[in-house]
């Protein structure tokens, strides 16, 4: 019989944050804030299991009451500020998987600050990782209106010395319309799906090949200080029903 081909979904959701204390369960509209990535892995319907990585007694009882598996606490020597993906990743997938690792295709990184991630993202983002077998991982992109061409490095004296080397250039990249300047990308935190494989032989959630994924309108929106929590209020308030609409589960209603 050959290996079944899996996908798994792990939701990272450690107690310790600095510039919004306990973001993870913080309400928004009224539900703590990882519920909506929990729900949307879930009603996207393509993973056999949906993992909360946590090291917080609090966070895994919420996660369970909304419908995640969180077989058990994740170490403390894996949930500080600077740990590595990989260290969080790699135990979750030793100790709280149910699947035989031999089944196991796909693992998906969904962080819970990013709640305007829809279940249809994930299934779409899942469907064009796996039609393009070159890549070792997606991960979620959007067009950066920063370019580099326009930063620069300021010395001590504040003399500043442009970032790129001009030395090729005709006119300075810093003199040129930035909409004439290459289109260039940047990552965002929303979602990262990587090859079990490809994550074990290079010990690497990237891989080599990596593919970009075009996160839709405001789906990539990532929630990582007061400013930001502020603009997604601030959002709803103007756009009422861009924040999902989340079936309470029994135990709640």
């Amino acid at each position: 019989m050959s290996p079944r081909n899996l996908d798994i979904a792990l939701i990272p959701a450690r107690q310790g944050s600095v510039r919004i204390p306990m973001k993870n369960t913080k309400p928004l509209n009224g539900v703590p804030l990882i519920a909506y990535t929990i729900q949307s892995a879930i009603k996207s319907n393509v993973f056999t299991e949906v993992i909360v990585s946590t090291d917080s007694p609090e966070i895994a009882k919420i996660a369970q009451e909304w419908g995640a598996q969180v077989p058990s606490l994740r170490p403390s020597e894996y949930a500080g500020s600077s740990s590595p993906d990989l260290e969080w990743v790699m135990h979750a997938i030793d100790h709280l998987i149910d699947s035989k690792k031999v089944e196991i295709e796909c693992v998906a990184i969904l962080r819970p600050t990013s709640p305007l991630r829809s279940p249809a993202t994930i299934k779409n983002a899942m469907n064009s990782f796996k039609n393009n077998i070159w890549a070792d991982s997606l991960r979620a992109m959007e067009v950066t209106h920063i370019h580099p061409g326009k930063m620069w490095r300021v010395d001590e004296g504040m003399e500043a010395r442009p970032y790129l080397d001009q030395s090729n250039q005709i006119t300075p990249t810093h003199n040129l319309p930035t909409q004439s300047l290459e289109k260039l990308w940047v990552q965002n935190a929303s979602l990262e799906i990587t090859r079990l494989t490809s994550l074990i032989e290079s010990k690497s959630i990237s891989g080599k090949r990596v593919m970009g994924y075009q996160m839709p309108g405001l789906e990539g929106l990532d929630l990582n200080s007061p400013l930001d929590w502020q603009f997604l209020e601030f959002l709803a308030r103007e756009q009422p029903g861009i924040i999902p609409e989340l079936e309470l589960p029994d135990p709640l209603k």
